[in-house]
């Protein structure tokens, strides 16, 4: 049932992304059409899709293998979210923060460290999440390719700019490009990843959205994703902007994601994928 309707949610996360890209063809670069993951289908989207921030990082340990596949089993959050960060060799890794100290056993700057002192570092997972964690080092990008490519949509934050390139390789030479998204805090990183054909996710604070002007970004940047806390008149404004996808982010209660449901958008980024993918939705008519 899970593989089923991931498959459901792949496939129409693929036909609109696609669909959105088709306004833009003189700024991206064409897709390969054989892509492995390329749109077989046109099945609606279901009325709210929930993303998996950091794996789920209030359920499981963020960023993780193991957690990563235990959400993806869960069923909750077809769509995984992973930090990308580089190495000083080049390797793409998962890690949110820039150094090593909140979430390891180890310290220092992840930017420091080689593949081969990558695979010493073990994570520490929080003391708040229930269960057992197997000690493990940090994913690197390559291996959760390996492991959830084609098999659910993944959105991969790239904190390293210039790790792009090397991205785009690796997705193009997987045939990823339809069902990954490079998710960015950063518009100009999203022009360029979108230039070269990748699909692009822009989050923006609530300090942020006010002073943004969305509706030029629909060229670029297929998902938007605002801050449950901006105020309303701005959450209303990006559902106008004509960008596809509105989603919202970081919702971690029932109540927070029936009020931006009730705005209408119809993503929900959570840390608590299991808690709120298990208690039905209250659903609202779309705010005026």
């Amino acid at each position: 049932m899970v593989g089923m309707v991931t498959k459901a949610i792949l496939v129409s996360l693929v036909t609109l992304a696609t669909a959105a890209s088709s306004t833009a063809v003189a700024t991206a670069v064409p897709t390969d059409p054989s892509s492995s993951d390329s749109a077989t289908g046109a099945e609606a989207l279901p009325k709210v899709v929930y993303t998996a921030h950091r794996g789920g990082a209030l359920e499981v340990p963020e960023n993780s293998m193991s957690g990563l596949t235990a959400t993806f089993e869960r069923g909750h959050a077809p769509v995984l979210d992973i930090d990308i960060r580089m190495l000083k060799d080049g390797t793409l890794v998962a890690m949110h923060d820039a150094t090593l100290d909140r979430t390891t056993d180890s310290h220092g700057p992840v930017r420091a460290l080689t593949l081969r002192e990558w695979r010493k570092v073990r994570i520490q997972p929080s003391p708040v999440l229930s269960g057992r964690w197997p000690p493990e080092p940090p994913p690197t990008l390559r291996e959760i390719l390996d492991r959830f490519g084609g098999r659910t949509p993944l959105m991969l934050e790239l904190k390293d700019p210039k790790g792009l390139d090397r991205l785009t390789t690796m997705l193009r030479s997987r045939k990823l490009t339809r069902s990954v998204y490079l998710n960015t805090n950063r518009l100009r990183l999203a022009v360029r990843a979108h230039r070269r054909g990748l699909l692009t996710a822009v989050w923006r604070s609530a300090r942020q959205l006010p002073g943004d002007h969305p509706e030029r970004w629909t060229r670029n940047v297929n998902i938007l994703s605002v801050d449950h806390e901006t105020p309303a008149p701005h959450i209303r404004r990006a559902l106008r902007s004509g960008i596809h996808h509105i989603w919202a982010h970081t919702v971690n209660t029932p109540a927070d994601r029936d009020r931006m449901l009730k705005h209408g958008v119809r993503g929900i980024v959570t840390d608590v994928p299991s808690l709120l993918g298990s208690r039905p939705a209250v659903r609202h008519p779309a705010a005026p």
